[in-house]
C-alpha cells in the first residue's frame, strides 16, 4: 500500500474525489452515534444489576463493628469496605479514607481545600503569586478542567509509552517552589492506555520538591481494568515506594469502583500517609458526618473480597475485548503503512489514543461530525483544550453497540483519510 506522502498530485487529487464521494454516501445515511465519552455500555451495567438485590428491608443493616449503616457516622468508611477497597488500590485499610460516589469530586475537594487553607499547615495556595501544576500530555480532560477552574497555571509535560518525561518532571519540581503537583493517571493511562514503569514510579518516589506542599495526584482509575488475563501491565505501588524513599507525604492516590460497578453510584476513596489523612478529616469533620455507608455495604456484599472483583471485571473484559479489537483491527487495516496517523494498542482501560497528521486532528473530528459521529473535542486531552500540534485524537470504543463501533470507526477511518489527502494538497489550514 502507497505511502500518501510518496503520491503524485494527480494520484492524490484523484484519491481525494474518491473519497469525497464516499464522504457524501456516509453523510446521507444520517447517523447518530456517539464515541464521545468513555461510558461503560449498558450491556455493562446489566452485569451489577444484582447488586441491587444484595440488600432488603428484612436485611441486617449493621457493619462489622455493629455500627447501624442506616444512620449516621463512621466518618473514614466501614472496615469491611476500607479492606475491599485497600486490597485493590494495594494499601492497608487504614491508609484509607472511603468517600461518596465520585474519585473526580475528592479530587476537586482536595484542590479546592489546598487554596482555601493550605497542605498540611502550609500557606494556603490562594495567598500565593503563583502556583503551577504539572500536566502529563495528553491527558485526562476532567484533571485539566479541574486545574484551570482555580486558575492554576497548568505546565503540559510530554508522556512516553513507560509514562511521563522525568528529566522535565525532576527539574520542574526540584527547582521550582511554585509547583504544586502532578496529574497523575499511571495504569492504562487516559487517553493512550500506557502504564508507568518501574523505573518511572521509582524517580517519582525520590523527587526532591522544593514545595513542602507538593502532591503527586495518583488517580489510579484503571487499576484493576485489563482486558486479557495473561496479558497485562503491572504497576509498582506508589505509597510504599514513597515511603521507601523517605517521602511518605508526597502522594495523594484515588480510585474508586465507578466503572466497576455503578457509574456516579460506586466508591470513592484516597489511600496516603497518616499526616494527609490527618489532614483530610479535618475538613471532613466539617463537611460531612459520614458517606453512603448503605453503598459500602452494599459495594462488600456483592463482591465480598478481591476474588470477587477480579470475576466481576472479566465479565467487563469480555464485553470490552471485542470493542477495542474491532477498533484495533480497523485502523491496522485500512490506514496502516500509509502513514496518516499511529496509534496505541493497550492491554487495559478504556481509551485508544491516535495521533493523525500535524494540523489535522480538529478537522477530523468535525467532518466525522458531520457525518453523524461524535468524537472527544480535538484537543481535550491537552491543558486549555490545546493540542499544539492538533494532531491527537482520543478514541473510546467502550459506549456503543458493536454495530454502532462498527459503523462509527468505518466513518472516523473515512475522514483521517480525506483529511490526511486535504492536508497534503493543502487544503488543510
Amino acid at each position: 500500500m502507497k505511502k500518501y506522502s510518496e503520491m503524485s498530485r494527480e494520484e492524490l487529487l484523484a484519491l481525494k474525489e474518491e473519497l469525497q464521494a464516499q464522504y457524501e454516501e456516509v453523510k446521507a445515511k444520517g447517523l447518530h452515534l456517539d464515541m464521545s465519552r468513555g461510558k461503560p455500555s449498558a450491556e455493562q451495567l446489566d452485569i451489577s444489576m444484582e447488586m441491587m438485590d444484595v440488600l432488603a428491608s428484612g436485611d441486617d443493616l449493621k457493619c462489622e463493628t455493629g455500627v447501624d449503616c442506616r444512620n449516621y457516622g463512621v466518618q473514614d468508611g466501614i472496615p469491611e469496605a476500607k479492606r475491599l477497597i485497600g486490597e485493590m488500590a494495594e494499601v492497608n485499610p487504614d491508609e484509607i479514607i472511603i468517600y461518596g460516589n465520585s474519585s473526580l469530586n475528592v479530587m476537586f475537594d482536595t484542590i479546592a481545600r489546598s487554596f482555601t487553607h493550605g497542605v498540611c499547615g502550609n500557606t494556603p495556595w490562594c495567598k500565593l503569586d503563583k502556583v503551577k501544576f504539572l500536566c502529563p500530555s495528553p491527558g485526562y480532560d476532567r484533571h485539566f478542567k479541574i486545574t484551570e477552574f482555580f486558575g492554576i497555571e497548568m505546565v503540559p509535560v510530554r508522556m512516553y509509552p513507560d509514562g511521563p518525561d522525568m528529566n522535565a518532571v525532576e527539574k520542574y519540581v526540584n527547582e521550582d517552589e511554585s509547583v504544586k503537583g502532578i496529574w497523575c493517571v499511571p495504569k492504562y493511562s487516559n487517553p493512550q492506555g500506557y502504564t508507568y514503569s518501574r523505573e518511572v514510579v521509582s524517580r517519582f518516589a525520590k523527587l526532591k520538591p522544593a514545595a513542602k506542599d507538593f502532591r503527586i495526584f495518583w488517580d489510579n482509575a484503571y487499576c484493576v481494568h485489563h482486558l486479557y488475563d495473561v496479558r497485562r501491565d503491572f504497576l509498582v505501588e506508589i505509597l510504599g515506594e514513597c515511603a521507601k524513599a523517605g517521602n511518605p507525604d508526597m502522594v495523594y492516590k484515588f480510585c474508586s469502583t465507578s466503572k466497576i460497578s455503578f457509574p456516579g453510584s460506586g466508591i470513592a476513596c484516597v489511600a496516603a500517609s497518616k499526616a494527609n489523612l490527618d489532614d483530610f478529616r479535618k475538613y471532613m469533620r466539617v463537611q460531612t458526618i459520614g458517606h453512603d455507608k448503605l453503598n459500602q455495604l452494599r459495594h462488600v456484599r456483592y463482591f465480598k473480597n478481591m476474588d470477587g472483583i477480579e470475576a466481576h471485571m472479566r465479565k467487563h473484559a469480555e464485553l470490552l475485548r471485542p470493542r477495542f479489537e474491532m477498533v484495533l483491527l480497523s485502523l491496522e487495516k485500512n490506514l496502516n503503512g500509509l502513514d496518516i496517523g499511529e496509534w496505541t494498542k493497550p492491554y487495559g482501560g478504556y481509551f485508544i489514543s491516535f495521533d493523525a497528521m500535524e494540523g489535522c486532528a480538529k478537522d477530523i473530528v468535525a467532518k466525522a461530525k458531520e457525518a453523524g459521529v461524535i468524537m472527544t473535542d480535538a484537543g481535550a486531552t491537552f491543558p486549555y483544550g490545546k493540542d499544539p500540534r492538533d494532531s491527537n485524537i482520543r478514541i473510546a470504543p467502550t459506549y456503543p453497540s458493536l454495530e454502532e463501533l462498527r459503523d462509527a470507526v468505518e466513518v472516523f477511518v473515512l475522514c483521517v483519510k480525506l483529511s490526511s489527502v486535504e492536508k497534503l494538497l493543502g487544503q488543510v489550514e
